[in-house]
């Protein structure tokens, strides 16, 4: 018997980006645990960038599932304890700022991602990641342009990723609050390029990006 994606839009097709290029209409899967994965902190100017990798049970479905970024800050709290005490498992994981400036944000959100799966305690037949680039992998995987809003495994890991890195910034707001990371969680936002200016750059700054390079 063949597997089924969990759609979030109640399609039974979805578009697979394979290898950033062709793209193949793909429903159906040979029978084994699926693996959705997603990132949370490419753009920001400071912090980890965060991965996490789920594989939910599809007889105890979660209601609600969605984007991450489509979602309210409390919504996603909630879903983030339904999906840690649903799925059958999940794994968080990050890339350091240290390794985002040694081998650029693609590479570390690369490398966050493999450690997302690699963390799983049960294998995945199949991963499917949202965007159109690959991390490195043992095992099968296909890329899926805008999966977080299509795949509900996809939009799991993307809640969970989202919602440890915000977690996160307002940790590491508690160090250095002239910053203000728990209001705009690391992006180049007027206020944090302001914060930039006047206090310089923080040891979780990226310094490879361009607004804190010329801060130094």
């Amino acid at each position: 018997m063949r597997s089924k994606i969990p759609l979030n839009n109640g399609q039974n097709t979805v578009k697979i980006a394979v290898q950033c290029a062709v793209q193949t209409a793909l429903a159906w899967h040979s029978p084994g645990l699926i693996a959705g994965v997603d990132e949370a902190g490419r753009g920001p100017l400071a912090g980890p960038v965060v991965a996490a990798a789920v594989i939910l049970d599809e007889n105890n479905p979660i209601a609600g599932l969605a984007d991450s970024k489509k979602l309210t800050a409390k919504t996603r709290e909630r879903l983030y304890d339904e999906i840690r005490a649903k799925a059958v498992c999940c794994s968080i994981a990050e890339a350091t700022v240290e390794e985002i400036d040694r081998l650029n944000i693609l590479q570390a959100t690369m490398l966050a991602m493999r450690r997302a799966v690699e963390g799983l305690r049960l294998k995945p037949h199949l991963v499917l990641v949202d965007g159109n680039r690959l991390p490195v992998l043992s095992i099968r995987a296909e890329a899926i342009v805008k999966g977080d809003a299509k795949i509900a495994a996809i939009s799991a890991a993307s809640i969970l990723a989202k919602v440890h890195r915000d977690r996160w910034c307002a940790d590491f707001h508690e160090q250095y609050p002239v910053y203000g990371f728990a209001t705009h969680k690391g992006y180049g936002t007027a206020v944090h390029l302001a914060a930039l200016r006047a206090h310089g750059a923080c040891p979780q700054h990226r310094t490879s990006f361009r607004p804190v390079a010329e801060v130094i």
